[in-house]
């Protein structure tokens, strides 16, 4: 099972144990994963996902301490992906969890608590929870066919959520604040005829590869992430708006594709049987078409956002090799509406006056951008 990224397990922190009637998980991770939690039945267990936790060095019958629980087994669930189990010993439910990640280290704490319920609650709660992300479309499979002369189908991606909140000055969070303005461009693009998708519509955990995978299983026309992020130096402000490329334009753009991608995850096709060199070859063959395009929506919005009298950064158009837009075969940009560690674009972004001015300037960006694509589209391969 290959995985990146690993979390790993500090098994003399880790325990579940029986305490005042309920049972109890501690678990000790050297870093932040996304987590969730279930219960199925036949037999009855408790059933915990993890976004790449290595378990070697576990032992399972040190781990368990507790007569509610029956046993506990974990290990690879599926690639990228691991799985606890807890067998029971008669029906708990999860009262609640909660995951304490240390802002020096990144090392995390989870803890969750489960108390009995009788059988009935227990078949009632029963059952995988529908969430985005976990449920990621199967590789290679065929989707069904578009309209020809369907709406613009768009994914807009606020950036970060859940356990990663993204940059964070002077009390502005950068994780709510994208899914704010995700939500009033959504409004302004369906207004005018367009169909829209969020990756994230509440303070969730989305994976990269997560996100790449919806537009896909959307069969989304472009795919737009959007962030506020800040450098350490302070000094970057302005509305950029970035492209993928092998190498990052500048300093900035590297250190930005750092801070965006925890990993390098490529995600959107089926390359598992391939080797990195092939794998490499196919997803460049095809963006033989998609880059293109990307690079045309790019200037399409740097256009109407200087048209529209809105701050730009002096070097608005930029590239790295940001996770989040290797879909090899929808065109993708990552937009940075302004920089947290710029006291201007702060008050800018949460002026929800400069936001319409923002977004509508993006709509109309997008809508020149589809204009001009229609143009081109009979000349594409197909």
């Amino acid at each position: 099972m290959g995985f990146s990224g690993l979390a790993t397990v500090n098994p003399a922190q880790s325990a579940l144990k029986d305490r005042r009637g309920a049972l109890e998980l501690t678990l000790a991770l050297s870093q932040g994963v996304p987590y969730r939690i279930f219960t199925l039945e036949d037999p009855d267990r408790l059933v915990l996902d993890f976004r790449e936790v290595d378990w070697r060095g576990v032992d399972p019958s040190a781990l368990l301490e507790s007569t509610l629980a029956s046993g506990v087994s974990m290990g690879p669930y599926r690639p990228g992906w691991s799985r606890m189990v807890i067998g029971l010993s008669e029906p708990l439910a999860l009262e609640r969890s909660d995951m304490v990640i240390a802002r020096d280290s990144g090392a995390a704490l989870l803890g969750a608590r489960f108390t009995p319920v009788t059988p009935e609650a227990f078949a009632a709660r029963a059952g995988a929870p529908a969430l985005s992300g976990w449920d990621l479309p199967e590789p290679g499979r065929a989707l069904p066919p578009r309209e020809e002369d369907g709406p613009l189908r768009i994914l807009l991606d606020p950036g970060h959520g859940g356990i990663d909140p993204g940059a964070e000055r002077e009390g502005v969070v950068e994780a709510p604040l994208m899914l704010t303005f995700a939500r009033e461009l959504r409004d302004l693009l369906t207004r005018s005829g367009a169909e829209v998708y969020l990756t994230r519509s509440d303070d969730t955990f989305v994976s990269l590869e997560g996100r790449v995978a919806m537009a896909h299983g959307l069969d989304a026309d472009l795919f737009v992430s959007l962030h506020a992020d800040a450098l350490p130096s302070g000094r970057a402000l302005g509305t950029t708006v970035h492209t993928l490329s092998r190498e990052a334009s500048d300093e900035a753009s590297r250190l930005l594709a750092e801070r965006h991608d925890r990993g390098d995850l490529l995600a959107g096709i089926d390359l598992s049987e391939s080797d990195d060199e092939i794998a490499g070859v196919l997803m460049d063959m095809a963006r033989v078409e998609t880059q293109p395009r990307s690079e045309r929506l790019a200037e399409a919005l740097v256009l109407a956002l200087r048209s529209e009298g809105l701050p730009l950064n002096t070097r608005p158009r930029r590239s790295a090799g940001y996770s989040v837009l290797k879909a090899p075969d929808v065109p993708s940009v990552l937009v940075e509406l302004g920089f947290l560690s710029s006291k201007r674009d702060r008050e800018n972004l949460l002026d929800p006056a400069f936001r319409a001015r923002l977004a509508a300037a993006l709509r109309d960006g997008i809508l020149a951008w589809k204009i001009a694509d229609d143009t081109l589209a009979p000349l594409r391969l197909k």
